[in-house]
């Protein structure tokens, strides 16, 4: 199972992020630890400083940009 962390306060963009990453997963068939991280310190000490931002595996692999769903599955699989 893969842990998947999404750095954002809620805005538009995360939650269309969130909804990306959840799309992505079921479309490979695996699942996945969702974790949200919405505290301004919590997503400055993770080093993101734009959001939204996703880590997978507690790698940050993408910050400030709404990836699609097949970017999300290629950083999945």
């Amino acid at each position: 199972m893969k842990k998947v962390q999404i750095y954002g306060t809620g805005c538009p963009k995360c939650r269309a992020l969130t909804a990306n990453v959840e799309a992505a997963a079921r479309e490979l068939g695996i699942e996945i630890e969702l974790d949200k991280v919405t505290g301004i310190r919590d997503i400055a000490a993770a080093g993101v400083l734009m959001t939204p931002g996703l880590a997978v595996d507690g790698e940050i692999k993408s910050t400030g940009h709404l990836l699609s769903v097949q970017q999300v599955k290629n950083l999945l699989t």
